[in-house]
């Protein structure tokens, strides 16, 4: 019993009992910067809900394009139709290149949100600490993000605009269906791309992702913020509470800048698209994408996908604010108010 197995075995007993342990953990996590807590905390949340909503993802942006036999299916069809031709993975396709991107994207997005609210409150007292502050907060997070994952969101457009058999020629890779290039994978879309157009053609249609983005993020935050100040304080850490404001910010947020998410597919898609797109999908610039659309296509494809977009950004925005606010706690990032308050000390 006097075994050095069982005084090894006790030793580690009493630390469990003493907290060490524990303590140590609680030693790493507080030592780290506010900010990185909150890109952590950012990253986890935005990977966590993109990969739950990738089926819905790829269907919707193979509505948005209007992609060769998807022109007139619904939502259900056009499902099934991925599953006939790639399998369960074809709902997955351009899913790395998503969650590659998204990370950094939704990390910087949270994190300078924070970064930014705290600044202006700071700052700029005259703007309050109320539904301006979040508007702006949110708007100039939201473009921050875009402009550092801009390509990572191109690559992602790409790959999952191409339709492949994939199940009729498991040994030879994927066979297209139609005469537009394959791409391998992101690193092959990023370099054809730049081999093709330079820094300018990985940015192709970042014109209308600002311009989408930044009413979009900005409504998201100050909607969200806004739902959670009427909610009792004894039910605001609640997650189906966070689930439902973080819903419905996403959806009245999405639904006033849908027809930019329009344009800026169809530019990021124009060199693949062949005759099925009346018109020059070529715009030079969101305006002119705007109309160009209305007038070839109609106005009913500004807003082609918009079902399945609802379908998407209600799990998307509520798993994405709930986790957040998830991890915040199990990081153990300090309440606003008082990272204010040490601050202005």
């Amino acid at each position: 019993m006097g075994s050095p197995q069982g005084s090894t075995l006790t030793t580690n007993m009493a630390g469990l009992v003493d907290g060490s342990s524990a303590r140590a953990e609680v030693s790493f996590i507080d030592s780290l910067p506010v900010y990185v807590k909150e890109l952590i905390a950012g990253g986890a949340a935005g990977a966590f809900a993109k990969t739950i909503i990738a089926p819905l993802e790829r269907i919707k942006i193979l509505l948005q394009t209007r992609t060769d036999g998807f022109q007139s299916l619904g939502v259900y069809q056009s499902l099934r139709k991925v599953l006939k031709h790639e399998g369960v993975m074809g709902f997955y396709k351009g899913n790395g290149a998503s969650v590659i991107r998204i990370i950094p994207y939704a990390a910087l997005h949270f994190m300078t949100y924070e970064q930014y609210r705290g600044w202006m409150l700071d700052n700029y007292s005259f703007l309050g600490s109320g539904p301006v502050v979040d508007l702006l907060a949110g708007s100039a997070s939201g473009g921050t993000a875009v402009l550092c994952t801009y390509p990572l969101d191109l690559a992602r457009a790409k790959l999952a605009y191409q339709v492949g058999d994939t199940r009729s020629k498991f040994g030879s890779g994927m066979k297209s269906l139609y005469p537009r290039p394959a791409y391998s994978g992101v690193t092959d879309v990023l370099t054809r791309v730049y081999r093709d157009g330079g820094i300018r053609g990985l940015y192709r249609g970042v014109g209308p992702t600002l311009a989408g983005i930044l009413p979009y993020a900005g409504l998201k935050f100050y909607i969200y913020e806004e739902i959670k100040t009427r909610v009792p304080e004894e039910h605001r850490k609640s997650i189906v509470m966070n689930l439902s404001c973080g819903a419905l910010a996403g959806l009245l947020g999405q639904t006033f800048t849908y027809p930019l998410d329009v344009v800026r597919r169809q530019m990021q898609v124009g060199t693949l698209q062949c005759s099925t797109i009346q018109g020059d999908a070529r715009y030079g610039n969101t305006y002119e994408g705007l109309t160009s659309i209305v007038r070839n296509q109609g106005w009913r494809q500004l807003f082609a996908g918009l079902s399945i977009n609802y379908i998407k950004i209600v799990p998307s925005v509520a798993v994405g604010f709930a986790a957040y606010d998830m991890m915040k706690v199990w990081l153990r990032i300090p309440p606003r108010q008082k990272l204010q308050a040490e601050s202005s000390g």
